[in-house]
């Protein structure tokens, strides 16, 4: 099988991948709790309007890559949205958001506040509003564990290059909004690959907010993973 050399970076809902060439992906996924300090009751009100929008999420998961939802009052609203990958079929987007909603039960014991990442979506809820927001957590970062012996060096000035390059064109697309892919084939002197990037954001920001995460989420990439 095909070793893979991965860097992948999140911040928010706005994320990059980059690899060299490779022929499969083994599946990943990483959870964690917001930072709201109060937890809930499994048979309370907070409980119902969670269900509620974790089944509005996996069923318009078939319809599209994006989805926000909310149900409750205050105290007891629950927000909660999926992002799939631009590059990800409806089918592969439907199942990747339904595994990520089904194991948040089990996550962080009943926290008020959760995100789970796989390779292929982000799904996460809260307590309040995070819709068209810019923040800094949660955060998360991810190198391959695979060695990276016999495979040739990308120097941090070709991908930060990319990044430059990839971000402007993030904020403007449209066919499939804010996501961007790109494939160069890159020589030098000691060798030659073929270098992949995906840079995304949610569609609930505004184009100016999609650059403000996705230089975040960069310099997330360069200090986690250079």
């Amino acid at each position: 099988m095909t070793r893979i050399i991965t860097h992948f970076a999140i911040v928010l809902f706005c994320f990059f991948l980059f690899s060299l060439q490779t022929i499969s992906q083994s599946a990943q996924m990483s959870s964690g709790c917001d930072q709201v300090p109060d937890n809930f009751n499994t048979s309370s009100s907070y409980q119902s309007n969670l269900e509620t929008v974790l089944s509005t999420l996996r069923d318009c998961s078939s319809h599209g890559s994006y989805a926000n939802a909310t149900a409750g009052l205050s105290p007891n609203t629950v927000y909660g949205m999926f992002l799939c990958r631009g590059d990800t079929s409806r089918a592969s987007c439907s199942k990747c958001v339904h595994s990520a909603t089904l194991s948040m039960s089990e996550t962080c014991n009943s926290h008020k506040g959760t995100f789970v990442f796989h390779n292929e979506c982000m799904v996460r809820y809260s307590n309040f509003s995070f819709f068209t927001l810019v923040e800094d957590e949660p955060v998360f970062g991810r190198f391959s564990a695979f060695s990276s012996s016999g495979y040739p060096k990308v120097s941090n000035q070709t991908i930060s290059g990319k990044i430059n390059e990839l971000i402007p064109r993030a904020s403007s697309s449209s066919s499939v909004p804010y996501f961007v892919e790109d494939q160069e084939h890159v020589t030098q002197v000691e060798s030659s690959y073929d270098l992949k990037a995906i840079v995304q954001c949610s569609p609930d920001l505004d184009p100016r907010n999609c650059t403000v995460c996705l230089r975040l989420a960069a310099q997330f990439l360069y200090d986690c993973c250079a």
